[in-house]
């Protein structure tokens, strides 16, 4: 066994022997539950070529890009190109084939065919899919060519119980050859969600029969074409191993990944195969699982050894082993680690071999932007060489002067009513031009000595301070990183208090409350280099929350959400007391447990008041409305050691009841549900609560928007409405009859792609500043300060 170089962590384990291996080519996208749209997504290696799919990059079509090795050993990019009927977020590169001059690369659209000549890769057409299959088949999820015949599975065709297609070359053109077709398959099997061709034997896994026990079935090529030899399950395989979910041929070597088997750790089973017979090698396991580490999702023939990719391990770093098999069985592991193999980036998503180098895919790096990462072979020892990224792409800034709607249009964006003050791209609010890092929510906060304004940006992993007191040219004072040891997250939520900022992030381990005084930026100016912030004050008793919320008359914050540690409360109200800025103090719980989906009462967002609604008997108490997932829930938070359930109130086709706000009066409360779109609702649909009586919250409306987007966060100041709403952007609206809103001004953050439902666009909103200027956050784009032209009337 060849030696991993010094970037490796090295463990040996005896491994107990017990089924068979195989080669992983390409494999369905549900074989294990990682992402696996980035750059990274398929990988292949054609001769001296390295081909990397990237089908998802939501800001343009997906591309493929190949790499070839220059005389210092480095890697670079050598060409990159799309289908000609590319669209954005279209999914070109999801899976890849090749052999010699011929490329077939899928998309939801179809199999596209390239062809190789003096100036690279060309389309020529597309794989004629078989009629009558539906874009649900996945046809091309996966694909393998050998000797001018292609196999392509579509594991969604016929209601999920698969198929796999054969097609031959004839000159420029794919002509349909028939298909492969495996005994007693019922609907739900995903049969061809892996396949296997070395040209003479094709295999094609079904991960999800029997009850996700799953199986392989088995074809010899010969003369007349393919003879079934039948279907196979491993020694021992159990209900959820997923048995197929990938497979492996090298030589005589046949590998079969269960990436469900010990608990989703996974296992691969190993035989060989030679003229005909079948023999049994053993079964092989990381000798340090990790649960969901999907081991066996990939795997290829490095040298004399099987890597075999378990993308899950670690929380996600992933993992590469490799593994010496001979004919006495196997002898022994290592693991792979190299630097760029740092966070959840999902490492042995994908591997692949070319002689004297191989290839780890890396899709969940940089925040699913992805990377590969290519290995040389140095004598007795496998060393990192380099690794390959997409390059960042992002719309310029926009600064120096403000831009009027005109026409319902500002420089790239969509409008009506709303002109563009600036903008600020992702990669100069992160501070140091970070790859995959996107924004999500945001704040304001006015310096009550010097009048500057400053907009606070929640990111993947860190929060970005911004001075907009000039808001035509704004600047980046500095960022403030996550908490060390938290990882990286798509939730950062951030509201202030007293001069300082309190920061929570979901999903994002040891985190904690980060608390900074927001004092410390008056001594930056313009023109400044961006500083790295560190926190003033770590609350620890929570770990990751999804939200924070501040009554700044109370001096009290809501923490809602709560998980991974700490006092979670249920993830209802874990309520803090921060009337000391910077030494909160725990204060109380509280939660409804009829609400949530969990029924512990947790609470995705809330909004707490001194309440000052026309309800008599709550006049003076400090109100909290909770978004529970299910319902609203009301609370009579005042007696921090005695809080009281006042109602909860629950709505036709709840999908996820997500935030909301109360109009300046108290009397009515504006609901937004995140995923009611996504499951049938036509368009984009705000709930409207009557709360004259808080004991018994009525539902007197339901305001149904002019697009089809899903909504996320809302705010109201005066008689307008202001509504991040995802892909169709910023959306205002008049509510000057509070109970039939009336969409008055919009401004689309997302310049591409449709206004459906779906995440991706603008998480949130800041309409309080008094000079009118709203903050916008739109995930992948970055910060738009933006000016309404409709009068505002504040009560």
């Amino acid at each position: 066994m060849k030696k991993f170089g010094s970037s490796v962590l090295l463990g040996t384990a005896l491994l107990g022997l017990g089924v068979t291996p195989l080669s992983a080519q390409s494999f369905y996208r549900a074989g294990v539950e990682t992402s696996a749209g980035g750059f990274g997504a398929a990988v292949v290696v054609n001769g001296s070529e390295v081909i990397v799919g990237e089908p998802t990059n939501v800001m343009r079509p997906g591309l493929v890009y190949v790499y070839t090795r220059g005389a210092d050993g480095m890697w670079s990019e050598a060409s990159s190109f799309g289908a000609s009927d590319g669209d954005t977020g279209d999914g070109f590169g999801a899976s890849l084939a090749t052999e010699g001059d011929v490329l077939l690369v899928s998309s939801p659209s179809g199999v596209h065919s390239f062809t190789r000549g003096a100036n690279g890769w060309t389309e020529e057409g597309m794989v004629p899919a078989p009629v009558g299959l539906g874009d649900d088949a996945s046809f091309g999820a996966t694909m393998a060519l050998r000797d001018g015949l292609a196999v392509i599975g579509a594991p969604g065709a016929a209601e999920g119980a698969g198929a796999v297609y054969l097609f031959r070359r004839e000159g420029a053109a794919w002509t349909a050859a028939g298909q492969v077709e495996a005994e007693g398959l019922v609907a739900g099997d995903a049969f061809g969600s892996a396949l296997a061709f070395d040209g003479d034997l094709l295999l094609v896994g079904a991960p999800d029969r029997d009850g996700r026990t799953g199986a392989v079935f088995a074809w010899s090529s010969g003369a007349a074409g393919f003879d079934y030899v039948g279907e196979m399950s491993g020694n021992g395989v159990a209900r959820n191993d997923r048995f197929g979910s990938s497979v492996f041929i090298s030589g005589g070597t046949v590998a079969i990944g269960a990436v469900g088997a010990n608990g989703g750790a996974g296992v691969v089973h190993l035989l060989t195969h030679d003229a005909g017979e079948w023999g049994r090698v053993g079964t092989i396991a990381a000798f340090d699982p990790s649960p969901r580490g999907g081991f066996g999702a990939s795997m290829a023939r490095v040298g004399d050894d099987l890597w075999v990719g378990a993308p899950g391990a670690s929380q996600g770093r992933g993992a590469v082993y490799a593994f010496s098999i001979d004919e006495a069985g196997v002898s022994g592991a290592e693991r792979l680690r190299a630097d760029a193999f740092d966070g959840r980036v999902q490492a042995g998503r994908v591997v692949a071999s070319g002689g004297d180098f191989a290839v780890v895919a890396a899709p969940g790096a940089d925040g699913g932007a992805g990377m590969v990462v290519m290995f040389d072979e140095a004598g007795d020892s496998w060393t990192a060489a380099n690794a390959v990224q997409s390059p960042i792409e992002e719309f310029a800034a926009v600064k120096g002067g403000e831009m009027s709607c005109s026409d319902n249009a500002v420089s790239e964006w969509e409008c009506s009513e709303v002109d563009l003050v600036s903008f600020v791209p992702v990669s100069e609010l992160s501070g140091d031009m970070a790859r995959g890092i996107r924004t999500n929510d945001n704040w304001g906060w006015e310096d009550p000595e010097t009048g500057r304004l400053f907009a606070l940006v929640g990111m993947t992993d860190r929060a970005s301070f911004i001075d907009i007191t000039d808001v035509e040219n704004p600047f980046v004072v500095g960022t403030l990183p996550m908490t060390e040891g938290a990882n990286g997250s798509s939730w950062r939520d951030l509201k202030t208090y007293e001069n300082h900022v309190y920061i929570v992030s979901d999903g994002a381990g040891q985190h904690g409350m980060q608390v900074f005084d927001l004092t410390r930026l008056r001594e930056y100016e313009a023109g400044d280099e961006p500083v790295v912030f560190d926190a003033d004050a770590l609350y620890t008793n929570i770990a990751s929350a999804h939200n924070i919320v501040i009554n700044e008359e109370s001096g009290f914050a809501y923490a809602v959400g709560a998980s991974s540690g700490g006092e979670t409360c249920g993830g209802g109200l874990h309520m803090i007391d921060i009337r000391t800025p910077d030494a909160p103090t725990f204060a109380g719980c509280f939660a409804d447990p009829q609400t949530g989906r969990a029924s512990t009462g947790y609470s995705h967002d809330a909004q707490c008041v001194m309440y000052r609604g026309p309800d008599a008997d709550y006049a003076g108490a400090e109100i909290c409305i909770g978004a529970n997932e299910t319902a609203i829930s009301i609370a009579d938070v005042t007696d921090k050691a005695a809080p009281v359930a006042v109602s909860r109130a629950a709505y036709p086709s709840v999908g996820y009841s997500h935030q909301g706000w109360f109009t300046d009066d108290h009397r009515y409360f504006y609901l937004n549900d995140e995923l009611d779109e996504m499951q049938g609702t036509e368009r984009t649909r705000t709930m409207i609560w009557d709360l004259a009586d808080l004991d018994d919250p009525q539902l007197v409306a339901e305001h149904m928007g002019t697009q089809e987007s899903s909504d996320h966060n809302l705010y109201v100041v005066g008689n307008l409405m202001y509504q991040s709403n995802y892909q169709s952007g910023l959306r205002i609206l008049d509510i000057t009859d509070p109970e039939a809103p009336t969409e008055v001004a919009w401004f689309d953050t997302v310049p591409y792609g449709n206004n459906g439902p779906g995440f991706g666009g603008s998480w949130s909103n800041y309409p309080f500043f008094e000079n009118g200027v709203v903050i916008v956050t739109s995930g992948n784009e970055g910060l738009f300060l933006v000016r309404p032209t409709v009068r505002r009337t504040v009560f």
